[in-house]
């Protein structure tokens, strides 16, 4: 379904204004970390909104994925923009120990990849988004390879997460951030690094308009990665075919191309 045909949604009225909602200390700290930390190696912009009613949850983000370090750089343009997301995480990183202490505290959800529970994720995110949690989901459900860097298909579990919860999805597209590290990081990530900050590329991130997705959980997933794409249109707008910036590290796959 085109992004034109997706059912808008619109904030409420000033009445229905609530505060923001951290999901602790600790997460909000790391928030504002990530956005200093990103200053030497990039230039930030965000661009959009995520209406005030909404910034407390519920509500699921849904981002393209096009570099490892993607996480970084959402965390930082979520607080730019006053939202505190819990994130679907790789169980793996639950288990690092740079990391995992902060993730497992500050309710973020794990999806083991690969296993007979994989699916457990999915009611536990939709438990967190009916609590009223906002939570930030990579609908490609890894970093895609389309040769052009447009979202992939997506696959179904972040519609069915927002047919399951009856949550509004506001589409987030980022460019850029395949110019600080490599795909096969940690591999060549100090190197990646070292180049960006050299050069310090703009790194862009635009909240889209929220949607309400309908119909099955294939149907509700085109309408997401309609979304996404149109969202993501505007911020590479020099660059519509492929990226200026060449990886050799990251394979191509036209297995998951979606037509545009």
């Amino acid at each position: 379904m085109p992004a034109g045909d997706v059912e808008r949604v619109h904030a409420g009225p000033p009445s229905l204004l609530r505060p923001v909602v951290d999901s602790s200390s600790w997460w909000s700290l790391a928030l504002g970390a990530a956005r200093v930390a990103l200053v030497p190696f990039a230039r930030l912009r965000v661009s959009g909104d995520v209406p005030v009613p909404l910034r407390g949850g519920p509500l699921i983000l849904a981002a393209n994925h096009i570099s490892p370090i993607d996480p970084a750089v959402l965390m930082a343009a979520c607080r730019a923009r006053g939202v505190a997301p819990r994130f679907l995480a790789d169980a793996a990183v639950f288990r690092l120990r740079s990391v995992g202490w902060l993730v497992r505290r500050t309710g973020h959800v794990p999806v083991a990849r690969g296993t007979a529970t994989v699916t457990d994720a999915l009611g536990d995110a939709a438990a967190a988004v009916e609590a009223g949690a906002v939570v930030l989901v990579y609908p490609e459900g890894r970093i895609g390879l389309d040769p052009g860097f447009w979202p992939e298909k997506g696959k179904t579990g972040t519609a069915r997460l927002a047919l399951l919860s009856g949550a509004v999805v506001i589409p987030v597209a980022q460019w850029g951030t395949h110019e600080l590290v490599p795909y096969s990081a940690p591999k060549g990530a100090v190197r990646g690094l070292l180049r960006a900050m050299r050069h310090r590329p703009t790194v862009h991130v635009r909240f889209g308009a929220p949607l309400r997705v309908t119909g099955t959980a294939r149907e509700a997933t085109e309408q997401i990665m309609a979304a996404i794409t149109a969202t993501l249109a505007p911020l590479r707008a020099a660059e519509p075919d492929r990226p200026n910036h060449v990886d050799p590290t990251r394979p191509l796959s036209t297995s998951r191309t979606r037509p545009r």
